[in-house]
């Protein structure tokens, strides 16, 4: 009996020692918990047993939705022979991680809190237009919310292929995309959304630097879903980025001289067409005009498949909107052909040099015209009447006056005429008509044989001088008679090329008009 009894009182003392000891050791861990920050317990508390490999869903069937939002900062660079766009934008983007969620009354009543990236898993969202990788920040941290959401703020730049459309040049606006989907998930793994409005993504420009040579107009969004096969679908959210350039540097730098050599040409006109120093004159501008092309060449932006208008790619898509509207409508989705327009300079510069060559032509064919030939031949008569008499009622000019010039049969029948001076001449042809000349009584005796030979000389050297200042005469008359038909197609090309210059100048204008505010 005396045995028992040590073993019948522990059995009785135990359920009271029991829970006094356990007491003691939930009070130890208590104090020893305590003694730890609260980031430790909850960085802990979260990170030990997590899986970054595996989709953090407890039931796989529901998709993880991943909120993105772009904010554009700065146009960095427009390359477009390499059809390349290069932008600093702010990204962001969150989700629900289920396997970080904490009770914030459990530690310090945290609510968030801060962890590496490389310790969670993170959606692989890339870009589909990247064409290399830019000089972006590395953000080594994401923030973490109580409930499991996940807010990953990182800074980009972005280099992307972009189709430029540059025959608008200077007054072009480029439409480009910026593609953001899953590289590997489908949409039943993974679902992307908008994270803002589109309405306060389209017109933020709150961070946007001003200053530089493009001007941000607006960033549009579209989601869509495609399939790469017959039974994956990816989800995918496009931000195009509508951008507009700033014409006045090169309004400034290259239209303004172009515009001004132009008029000098034009003035040149008014040099008179008979002197040689309008086409001296035309081939020095046209000289200057070649140098001042070698220099704008380097300014000019070229494609391998186009060329400005002023110097044709496509357009993903085309924003539409008036001057006073900010309305504007989503790109088509596919991408137009472009269309082929030859040359390096651009079209500008090359219509205005064949301008100057048209202008170089007609001079030259004027002064040919006038150009005084003492072979020259006379005005046919159906130019006469189609030049000084039809062409010159056209232009308001009056009637050209004629020539009052005798044909040349009668010309050279005027030599024999002889009035005034010669009168006598025929009476006096040669030694034989004086012998014959009448011996009366009382008629005077003849001259003497010498005397007579001397006269008829000086005669036929008077009849040669004479006959040569009206060959003389005519000869100039025929010149002056070509410098009234060259004067008056003067008049009428000029106006032609005048006219054709204004066309042009008008065509551009509205044209450029029309894709400034379109």
């Amino acid at each position: 009996m005396l045995l028992w009894a040590p073993q019948a009182l522990l059995a009785l003392l135990l359920p009271v020692l029991l829970p006094q000891g356990e007491a003691r050791r939930r009070g130890g861990l208590q104090a020893h918990n305590t003694s730890r920050p609260a980031l430790w317990r909850l960085s802990d508390h979260l990170l030990t047993n997590y899986k970054k490999g595996v989709r953090p869903v407890r039931d796989w069937r529901r998709p993880t939705t991943i909120s993105i939002d772009v904010i554009v900062y700065a146009i960095l660079n427009v390359d477009e022979k390499n059809q390349v766009l290069t932008t600093y934008i702010w990204y962001r983007q969150y989700w629900t991680d289920e396997f970080l969620q904490w009770n914030p009354e459990d530690f310090d009543n945290i609510t968030k809190l801060s962890i590496p990236t490389d310790s969670i898993w993170v959606p692989d969202i890339l870009i589909n237009e990247f064409v290399d990788v830019g000089k972006s920040p590395d953000i080594p941290y994401v923030y973490v919310q109580h409930h499991g959401e996940v807010q990953n703020y990182k800074p980009l730049q972005v280099v992307t292929a972009c189709s430029l459309d540059i025959y608008n040049f200077p007054f072009d606006v480029q439409n480009c995309s910026l593609t953001f989907t899953s590289w590997l998930h489908t949409i039943q793994d993974i679902n992307i959304s908008l994270w803002r409005l589109p309405e306060k993504v389209k017109f933020d420009k709150s961070v946007f630097m001003n200053q530089g040579e493009w001007e941000l107009l607006a960033v549009l969004t579209q989601f869509r879903e495609f399939s790469m096969e017959s039974s994956s679908c990816y989800a995918e959210m496009k931000f195009y980025v509508v951008i507009r350039r700033r014409p006045l540097f090169y309004a400034v730098n290259l239209l303004l001289p172009s515009i001004f050599l132009m008029v000098m040409d034009i003035v040149g006109f008014y040099l008179p067409p008979e002197s040689g120093e309008r086409v001296s004159f035309k081939i020095t501008l046209l000289l200057g005009y070649s140098v001042f092309l070698i220099i704008v060449s380097d300014t000019l932006p070229a494609t391998a498949i186009g060329t400005p208008l002023i110097g044709k790619a496509c357009l993903w898509g085309r924003a539409r909107g008036g001057q006073g509207s900010q309305e504007w409508a989503l790109p088509p989705p596919m991408c137009l052909p472009p269309s082929p327009c030859p040359g390096d300079t651009g079209v500008y510069f090359v219509v205005c040099m064949a301008l100057l060559v048209i202008s170089l032509a007609e001079t030259i064919l004027i002064v040919r015209l006038v150009h005084k030939q003492d072979l020259q031949q006379p005005v046919p008569a159906w130019l006469r009447r189609l030049v000084l008499e039809r062409i010159s009622l056209l232009l308001c000019l009056g009637e050209q006056p004629p020539s009052h010039r005798c044909p040349a049969a009668s010309q050279t029948s005027k030599t024999d005429d002889c009035p005034d001076v010669g009168n006598h001449c025929g009476h006096l042809g040669g030694p034989r008509d004086v012998d014959k000349i009448p011996k009366g009584k009382d008629s005077p005796p003849p001259p003497p044989r010498e005397a007579s030979l001397a006269v008829r000389g000086l005669l036929q050297e008077l009849a040669s001088i004479r006959h040569f200042l009206e060959k003389r005469e005519e000869s100039r008359e025929v010149a002056r008679d070509w410098l009234r038909v060259g004067s008056v197609l003067d008049r009428l090309l000029f106006r032609i090329y005048l006219l054709a210059v204004l066309a042009y100048s008008v065509t551009l204008v509205t044209l450029w008009s029309i894709w400034q505010y379109s």
